[in-house]
Parts: structure tokens; C-alpha cells; sequence
């Protein structure tokens, strides 16, 4: 009998970092899918490598010399039709648990599909059976059956910027900042193409599900004799693990996927290219909370292939990145077929009538609009807020509509005359009256899409004397299976005068007939405590502007407004440059002066509990340990620990959350300090029942 070291989905506090040992009558490679007994469960397991006595390098093999080879429990089965996961994908997925302070096995097996950990030998079989019979089959598009789509002209900049990634043997990642419309997606697929013609996969991600169908048709068009498969968490069970096997048998060409496509098996990887690379949709927020983007550079870097991260708005750490030359940078400056950027026009609220019949909607947006549906064009208007109101209140007493389970208003939807709340779920009918008082008088209060799409049909008139077309597209309105896509088809069919929507329209997609966009009320993220609020604005509302003036007959008279009241900004002020480099030079500086990102680097202790008291008493425990460790190892000097703090939303589904923050200007000594903390953070759990989750966030995105 050998001895087989296999990882298994063990939780963070389990205490267990690395594979436990099985018996086997022979021998498996690393990376063999198995099923082994856990417990009273049968489990999915992967073989791993024998590991050195070193408990550092998270693979420590549990199960001692000493034990009799009988006394192991034996390996279930051996999922032999499926080749084992390879030695850079187990790489990668080491260094992700290691950095992001998970659990190997947790992180490892968590990565695949679900359908995966539950199917039998069996079953796998035939369905690795039935793919292999389809892979001679290339997707070829039924509704054109034509030869393959020959590439298009490419621009003076597009030519530039193909050949200076393709002559260069420069292995450094490289920032592609292009404006929008500048034509980023042609240079990713003729990228894709010569990896394609080398024998190689393509790996493409995009933050969101929203901007896959668009991305998806036109790779398919494109690459017809090729077959294209997606992974994303709208796909069914059964579409994810065939997807996912596809990819990992190597009969899939190309992977187009949000951020947990970063850690599918790609055997024959050959270019990795990461879409709108400043999207915080790339970071994750539960479980290991991996940046999909930064781990999109390391597999790069792993298996030295080129990774291209593209954006128009790039992200601070990848803009400073590219400045201290780590980063290739390549700009693309013009629109692609005479296009030009729209001229961005303020309107001064505080400039604007008050009074009860106002609304918010000025009178210059309204004529904006009125003329744009007067010559047959589309509009957009943005208010990054959906539902009608974000909470409804008692007009004679103190009562609101706060979530019962959250510190958090439940947001008022009209259509269904219901209470919700965004953070938890929680539901309820509009009451008749006051529950407070009695009172009938019950205000919404602020303005989300669903209001704001309201207001809209008594200002304007559509262009045949009737009413003008209005489509909302939010997370409301598209809950349903392609009702996205439908309704998308709606604005390019020219079938809708006016598109109200969230940030789900404003990025990504290619909108010809649109030459207004407005920003109806961005001015509530201008003050926040958040320090990333105003780059997450900037990005918001440059990505809506390059909504219109994409179709070059109609770019002379695009336009975006802001509607602001403070138009002295300085934020303000770069988006009417279309500036975004003096944008992140103000920023950078405001950083490096206080010590924030990309400037330090940063950890939270995010905690969950049933009471208040329960939370600050295990973050009190953690801070004795911390204090502990720096005084034990004198080379974590660089670290930080600051008083622990309730987290912004204080209370959600019935836990309360508190914070800690550990800073440092080192990242290493950082991973050598959390790599000290985190096993006694693993212990001290057990001491504190009423503590529900705890986990380590690396780099987060916010405080």
C-alpha cells in the first residue's frame, strides 16, 4: 500500500492547512482527482506532492510516519478520466491560499465546479466520454454558417500598439490604456489570434456577467472555427462543469469568464488578457477575497505567457505600477472611425429652482433629452441607485423603513409595492400606515432608477407626438434569464428614446446611436469616508461618457452633463478634460501623503458575531496576540495594528460586523507577520462560540 497525501475542503479554522493521508494500492500523481471518505462523508479530493517537514509551505501532509499503513483510511475511487490538474495550476492555487491566508484544501477544491465534487467515477466517465466526441466538432455560429469573419483595418494606434506587444520579448505585464472606443477589443483578438494560430488557449475576463453576451457573440463570430466556452455564476450546474472540463481537457481554444475563470485549469495557456482591469467586480468578497486581477498577472508570470490588462480608467495600483515601469505602458489616444469623446458640459444645481414641483432633473437636462428624441438619437441617464426610493418615512413621526435584521434602510420599490433591503434580503409589504403612529402620510425619500423612470414620462414627448420610449435596466428589471440581452436589443434595435439605468449600462457596451449620457446625481460619492470612493466615481462616470459619441456622424454633437452642485471639484473638473492622468496624479499624491494604497499595504480582520460584546471580545483577544508577535519577532517593525472599529454597515442579516485594520509599507514583512497571526486567529476561535465568521482580507477594497 502507498501512502497518498490528498487535500480536501477543510475549513480556515479547522486548524488543517495542508493534505491529509490516504492509503492507495498504488501510487498517484499530483493533481489526480479522487474521492476519499471524510468523516461519515464521501468527498473530492486532489492528490498532492509529498511535502517537505516545512509547515510554511502550507502543504504539511497530516497523518504521521508512525501510523500503520492499515490504520489509513483507503482512497474511494480514482477519477481516472479526468488528467491530472498541473503542476503551474497547483502553483498557482498554493500561492493564492498562501497570500490570501486560506486554507489549501478550502481554496483548492472550492475553485471547481460544483457539480464536479459531487459526480461519481462513473457518471465523469460518460461525461468526458460524450465531450471527446463533440471535440472534433468546431462551434461554428448556426445562424451563419459563413468562413471565418476577416479582422478589420486596423488604426494607425491599433497597428503601433499590436506590433510593439508582438516584437517586444519583453515578459512584463502590459497596462493597454485606450480610451473609450478606441478600439481595445480589436488589439485583444488579434492578440488572441496569433496565440490561437500557435496552438495555444486564450484566457479573456471581464468583471461582469452583463458585458459577457456582447463580448461572447463577437468571439464567436470572430473565431468560428474554434470552440469558445464561458465560465461565469450564471451558468447552470451542469453548463459549469462541462465548461470547466472543456477547458481543462484542452478542447476549448477560449475562456471568456469573470473572476473565478483566473483559477480555471488551462493546460495549454497561452495569453491571458484581463478587460476592464480597474473593475473592483475583480476582487472577491467572501470566501478567499483573491483579486481575480492580480492573480491573473502571477498565472502570467507563472507559466510566462503575456497578459494584457486593459482600461480606460486603470486602476491606482496598476497605474503606479506602469509609472515605476514594472508595467508595460501603451496608449491608444483616439476613437476608432473618427468617433470623438463627448464634450462634458456641468450643470450647477445649485443654480437649478427649488420648490415642490422641482425635481431631480434640471431644465437643461430635460431640453438635452427632448432634442436629442427630436432628431431620432438615444439618451442615457445614469443614477447608480435602483429601486425608487432609498427608504420611506413617517411624515409626523421619527419612524423609517430600517431593516429589521440590518443597520440599514429597507429601499422602497414602487412596482411591487414592497420594503427591501439590499443587504440582506429581507422583505415586506408597504405598510397601510405609519407602525409607529398610524399615520397615512408615508414619504419616499431620495431617488432611485425606478423613481427617476417615473418622473420621465410627463417632461418629454416622443417624436411621433406620443409618448418618448423609456427602458429601465437594472438589477430589478433583469433578474430574469436573457431579459438583459432583450432589453439591450431593444436600445440597438433603436426601439427606446430614453435608457435609465445603473452602472450595469454605463461600461462596456457599444451603444451607436446614444449621444447624451447624464450623470443625474454623482455628487454622493464625492464625500464619503471611503478612500477609493472617488476613484471608483471617476471610472464610473468616464466609462458612461464613452457611451455616446461612438458612431462618427453623430460625434459632433455628443455630449455628457453632470449635474452637480459642486462643479469646482476637482474630480469635477478632470472628468470635463477627459484628464484621467491628471485624475490619478491628484489622487496619488493625496495617497502617498496619508499613507494609503498603492502606498502601503493594508489587511482587515473582518468579524461576524451574534452581539456586539461577542465580536470586540475575540478582536480584543486578537490584538493581545498581535501585540505578542511584534514584540516576539523585532523584523515585523514595518506592521501597524490599529484599534478595532464596527464595520460601516454595522449590522447585517442579525451579526453584528466589526473591523480591525494592520498596516504596513512592507508587503513581505506583512505576509510574514499575518503568516505568524493567522494559525493563532485559527485557535482563538475556539474559545469564542458566539463568533460566527472571521476572516483576513488582503488588500481590501474597502474599510
Amino acid at each position: 500500500m502507498c501512502r497518498v497525501p490528498v487535500l480536501v475542503d477543510l475549513p480556515q479554522h479547522s486548524g488543517l492547512v495542508g493534505p491529509l493521508t490516504y492509503a492507495h494500492h498504488s501510487a498517484l500523481s499530483p493533481g489526480t482527482l479522487v474521492q476519499v471518505p471524510l468523516g461519515r462523508r464521501e468527498v473530492l479530493g486532489i492528490v498532492w506532492e509529498s511535502p517537505p517537514n516545512d509547515p510554511a509551505a502550507g502543504v504539511q501532509a497530516i497523518g504521521p510516519e508512525s501510523i500503520d499503513d492499515e490504520a489509513l483510511k483507503p482512497v474511494s475511487a480514482v477519477l481516472a478520466d479526468v488528467p491530472p490538474l498541473m503542476p503551474a495550476w497547483r502553483q498557482l492555487v498554493r500561492f493564492a491560499a498562501d497570500y490570501y491566508q486560506r486554507s489549501l484544501g478550502e481554496l483548492t477544491i472550492s475553485v471547481l465546479p460544483p457539480e464536479l465534487r459531487k459526480a461519481s467515477a462513473a457518471s465523469l466517465a460518460r461525461r468526458s466520454a460524450r465531450l471527446h466526441k463533440a471535440a472534433g466538432q468546431p462551434q461554428v455560429d448556426a445562424a451563419d454558417p459563413a468562413p471565418r469573419q476577416t479582422p478589420p483595418s486596423l488604426t494607425p494606434e491599433q497597428a503601433q500598439v499590436l506590433a510593439e506587444m508582438t516584437q517586444c520579448t519583453d515578459a512584463r505585464p502590459v497596462l493597454l490604456h485606450g480610451v473609450t472606443g478606441s478600439g481595445k477589443t480589436e488589439v485583444y483578438l488579434q492578440l488572441a489570434e496569433q496565440a490561437l494560430a500557435q496552438g495555444r488557449q486564450v484566457l479573456v475576463m471581464v468583471p461582469e456577467i452583463n458585458l459577457t453576451p456582447q463580448l461572447e457573440a463577437r468571439l464567436r463570430e470572430r473565431f468560428s472555427g474554434h470552440r469558445l466556452v464561458t465560465l461565469h455564476s450564471g451558468l447552470t450546474t451542469a453548463q459549469r462543469v462541462n465548461h470547466w472540463l472543456q477547458a481543462h481537457l484542452g478542447q476549448a481554444d477560449l475562456l471568456l469568464g469573470t473572476r473565478l475563470s483566473v483559477l480555471a485549469s488551462l493546460p495549454r495557456l497561452g495569453l491571458v488578457v484581463v478587460d476592464e482591469e480597474h473593475d473592483p467586480s475583480y476582487k472577491q468578497q467572501e470566501g478567499a477575497r483573491y483579486s481575480a486581477r492580480d492573480l491573473a498577472v502571477y498565472r502570467a508570470h507563472l507559466e510566462g505567457v503575456p497578459v494584457v490588462l486593459g482600461s480606460a480608467t486603470p486602476s491606482l495600483e496598476t497605474w503606479r505600477h506602469a509609472q515605476q515601469g514594472r508595467y508595460r505602458l501603451l496608449r491608444m489616444t483616439q476613437r476608432v472611425g473618427q468617433g470623438r469623446l463627448p464634450r462634458v458640459e456641468l450643470v450647477d444645481l445649485n443654480l437649478q429652482p427649488k420648490g415642490k414641483g422641482s425635481t431631480v432633473l434640471s431644465t437643461v437636462l430635460i431640453a438635452a433629452v427632448q432634442a436629442r428624441i427630436d432628431r431620432g438619437e438615444q439618451s442615457l441617464l445614469l443614477l447608480n441607485r435602483r429601486g425608487y426610493a432609498p427608504v420611506l418615512q413617517c411624515g409626523a413621526c421619527t419612524w423609517k423603513s430600517a431593516c429589521a435584521h440590518c443597520s440599514a434602510w429597507q429601499v422602497f420599490h414602487k412596482v411591487d409595492r414592497s420594503l427591501r433591503c439590499h443587504h440582506c434580503g429581507a422583505a415586506q409589504r408597504v405598510p397601510r400606515a405609519c407602525p409607529d403612529c398610524g399615520n397615512l402620510d408615508l414619504s419616499a425619500i431620495g431617488r432611485g432608477t425606478e423613481r427617476l423612470e417615473e418622473q420621465l414620462p410627463p417632461l418629454l414627448q416622443g417624436r411621433d407626438g406620443g409618448p418618448a420610449r423609456i427602458l429601465r435596466i437594472d438589477a430589478d428589471t433583469t433578474r430574469r434569464a436573457g431579459s438583459l440581452e432583450s432589453q439591450l436589443a431593444q436600445v440597438h434595435a433603436g426601439d427606446v428614446d430614453v435608457l435609465v439605468g445603473t452602472q450595469m449600462v454605463a461600461k462596456g457596451h457599444d451603444f451607436r446611436r446614444i449621444t447624451l449620457v447624464a450623470a443625474v446625481n454623482p455628487d454622493g460619492a464625492l464625500f464619503t469616508s471611503d478612500f477609493r470612493a472617488p476613484e471608483r466615481l471617476f471610472a464610473l462616470l468616464m466609462q458612461a461618457a464613452g457611451r455616446a459619441g461612438r458612431d462618427a456622424a453623430q460625434a459632433e454633437r455628443s455630449s455628457m452633463l453632470i449635474q452637480t452642485a459642486h462643479p469646482q471639484h476637482p474630480l469635477v473638473q478632470a472628468l470635463r478634460q477627459h484628464d484621467y492622468e491628471a485624475f490619478a496624479a491628484s489622487q496619488l499624491a493625496e495617497r502617498e501623503a496619508v499613507g494609503l494604497p498603492p502606498y502601503t499595504h493594508l489587511v482587515v480582520l473582518r468579524v461576524e458575531a451574534r452581539s456586539a460584546a461577542a465580536a470586540q471580545a475575540f478582536l480584543a483577544d486578537a490584538t493581545a496576540q498581535s501585540t505578542d508577535i511584534l514584540i516576539e519577532h523585532p523584523g515585523h517593525d514595518f506592521i501597524t495594528v490599529y484599534p478595532f472599529v464596527p464595520a460601516p454597515v454595522a449590522r447585517v442579516a442579525d451579526l453584528d460586523r466589526w473591523q480591525m485594520l494592520v498596516e504596513s509599507s512592507s508587503r513581505p514583512a506583512l505576509q510574514a507577520f499575518l503568516r505568524d497571526w493567522s494559525p493563532q486567529l485559527q485557535t482563538l476561535r475556539d474559545g469564542h462560540r458566539a463568533v460566527v465568521r472571521w476572516a483576513l482580507d488582503v488588500d481590501p477594497l474597502s474599510l
